[in-house]
């Protein structure tokens, strides 16, 4: 029989493991409802500046940028990869890596790799233990990044596609679909040709009184360029992208945080059954020793008598 102090020790610390667990899935569900919330927000106006960046590059002017220009040939692709700085959240980083690492090597058949980029303790150790070189780290992104910060990191990766040292750039992080459905993609953020927005209403656009021509899709064509639409492309595109950027940071975010939660969920769970299941033990253990004991001292009665 399993000893009695043994089991009422490993009880205490399986109850020990489930209030942290408990405790770290209400603040996973805290923070999930801040990150949700910020990447709602987020979400219309990267909508709105995405597609207006679009219509500006198909609507028929003479002026171009350089971000809506895909290169001739892809010699050289940036990829940034986005995990988080803690686990304890399931298969989120495991599946980004594995996203990025395949993406990696379909690039490295086709052309140079590039740079890789890696946000998040959890897949920069990953990256590191499978051999692929980081040029540059970054630890300082939790579940609110900082748009500044996020902006920078776009800065350096717009100056590196301009001047030509990089053809394209790919992020990989986690979409968030809906609270039940999270999915690693990896996502061609740089050029802008291969831009997918969902098409406007037209029957909002007819109601508000905006000229539209439709074909295929809604491409408005009656756009007024003040003071030039170079001046304004020159402002809009590079805005465009940092947006899209900082959405894929927030969809990381709100996607780790959902992982955590459902992962300290199941933990929770888990280790409220282990605890009935050694509680039936103890409890069978310590009956067992107890009639042990009543034989004895019955059998002790009877020699003396």
């Amino acid at each position: 029989m399993a000893n009695i102090r043994q089991l009422d020790k490993r009880r205490k610390s399986v109850r020990n493991i489930r209030k942290i667990t408990r405790t770290m899935e209400l603040i996973a569900t805290a923070r999930f409802k801040k990150a949700m919330d910020r990447a709602a927000a987020a979400t219309d106006y990267t909508k709105r500046i995405t597609q207006i960046v679009q219509d500006l590059g198909k609507s028929g002017t003479d002026v171009s940028h350089p971000l809506l220009e895909a290169h001739e040939t892809v010699k050289a692709v940036d990829m940034l990869v986005l995990t988080a700085n803690r686990g304890l959240c399931g298969g989120y980083n495991g599946s980004v890596v594995r996203a990025a690492t395949q993406r990696r090597q379909e690039i490295r058949e086709q052309a140079d790799a590039g740079q890789t980029l890696a946000s998040g303790k959890r897949g920069i150790s990953a990256l590191r233990f499978a051999g692929i070189p980081l040029e540059k780290t970054y630890t300082e992104f939790e579940d609110q990044p900082s748009f500044d910060a996020v902006a920078k990191i776009a800065d350096e990766l717009i100056t590196r596609y301009i001047t030509g040292q990089v053809d394209r750039v790919d992020v990989a992080y986690t979409r968030f679909v809906s609270s039940s459905r999270q999915i690693a993609v990896v996502e061609t953020l740089l050029p802008f040709a291969g831009i997918e927005v969902p098409a406007k209403d037209a029957s909002k656009d007819a109601a508000s009184g905006a000229g539209s021509k439709v074909e295929g899709s809604s491409i408005r064509d009656d756009y007024e360029f003040l003071p030039s639409a170079g001046a304004i492309l020159e402002e809009v595109v590079p805005a465009s992208f940092r947006a899209r950027l900082f959405k894929c940071f927030l969809d990381a975010a709100v996607s780790e945080q959902i992982a955590r939660m459902v992962a300290m969920k199941s933990a929770t769970e888990n280790a409220g059954d282990l605890i009935k299941s050694l509680s039936r033990t103890f409890n069978r253990a310590r009956q067992s020793k107890i009639t042990q004991e009543i034989m004895e001292i019955i059998g002790g009665v009877e020699a003396l008598g």
